[in-house]
């Protein structure tokens, strides 16, 4: 095999492996083009949340997850990557472009990683009892770290805080019905889309310290909770230090490794954007933090109640996804 269909065939992997990243609503609203030894990534507007991210902030935070799954799976693949982030001032939909520019031997901790994108799943349902180690948040803290951004494990005695401000949340976007309707667009996808929330991924409701975004508020199957009531779970609050498109990317990258890291050692993981849809409750979320800073999405992990693991999300045809070069 030629060097580069060898690194053709890597971009292919990398960007397929991406198309599983989370996003807003399971919106997945990216267009990746192979270039080889290039991979550029642009957002999709046409996939954007028009009232619960008017300003396509968390549509850059999915494709900044989708990033990372990417890079990620090219490391894991021994190359070496250059990352432009914006590379093209004249054109704001491309978010980055990957080059190859080598071939390395990959470390332990990225074949880990690549291998914890396929077995994640965002778990919506109440995590058992058994508290995640201070020592597991530290390593998860220092991935988003290595990623530009910051994440703050929230402490036990300001989880209430936390959780008043998911409940605000809810209480304003579904007393909005321009939300409602936006929910119910993205809740009630046509089998062939391939992409949104099914409602019967949701969870019913159970006394839990942090409440979780209802998906079925208009009624419709869900998913058992089971016994447990969430107290082993841990909440990470993924925050910038400036609010600029840059900052959203890295914030998106943060996540991923958040999540990929806390799933190479057995956590369940669910991205929380609920809380920093709205102005109102990032400035809420700002109370938490150790000093000034830009609250952009939080995730909750801890340890699966239930052996078995949550439904697969829908998911676009890669074709829907990927331009390729012409043979």
């Amino acid at each position: 095999m030629s060097a580069v269909s060898s690194t053709e065939q890597a971009l292919r992997s990398a960007v397929r492996a991406a198309l599983v990243a989370p996003s807003i609503f399971n919106t997945q609203p990216w267009r990746w083009r192979l270039d080889p030894p290039s991979a550029r990534l642009y957002a999709d507007r046409s996939r954007q949340l028009l009232v619960a991210d008017p300003a396509g902030r968390l549509l850059t935070v999915s494709c900044g997850v989708a990033l990372h799954h990417a890079r990620t799976v090219l490391a894991a693949l021994g190359r070496i990557v250059d990352v432009v982030r914006f590379p093209d001032p004249a054109d704001p939909e491309l978010l980055a472009e990957l080059t190859v520019d080598g071939c390395g031997e990959p470390e332990l901790e990225q074949l880990l990683a690549a291998g914890a994108i396929q077995r994640r799943r965002t778990d919506r349902r109440p995590f058992g009892s058994r508290l995640v180690p201070e020592a597991v948040c530290r390593a998860l803290a220092r991935a988003a770290e290595r990623q530009g951004a910051h994440a703050l494990t929230i402490g036990r005695d300001r989880v209430a805080l936390f959780a008043l401000t998911a409940v605000h949340a809810a209480l304003m976007e579904l007393s909005d019905p321009d939300y409602r309707a936006e929910l119910a667009d993205w809740t009630h996808r046509p089998p062939w889309s391939g992409d949104g929330v099914d409602t019967a991924s949701g969870v019913r409701a159970v006394a839990r310290r942090v409440p979780v975004r209802d998906y079925a508020p208009f009624g419709g199957p869900t998913l058992p909770a089971g016994r447990e009531d969430d107290r082993g779970a841990r909440y990470l609050l993924i925050y910038t230090d400036s609010e600029l498109p840059g900052d959203w990317i890295r914030a998106g990258e943060a996540l991923s490794a958040v999540l990929l890291s806390a799933v190479s050692v057995g956590l369940s993981t669910a991205p929380i954007s609920d809380v920093t849809e709205l102005a109102a409750t990032r400035d809420e979320l700002r109370e938490l933090l150790p000093g000034p800073g830009h609250p952009q999405i939080a995730v909750r992990v801890g340890y699966p109640a239930d052996g078995a693991p949550p439904p697969p999300t829908a998911r676009r045809l890669p074709e829907e996804v990927v331009e390729t070069p012409p043979r």
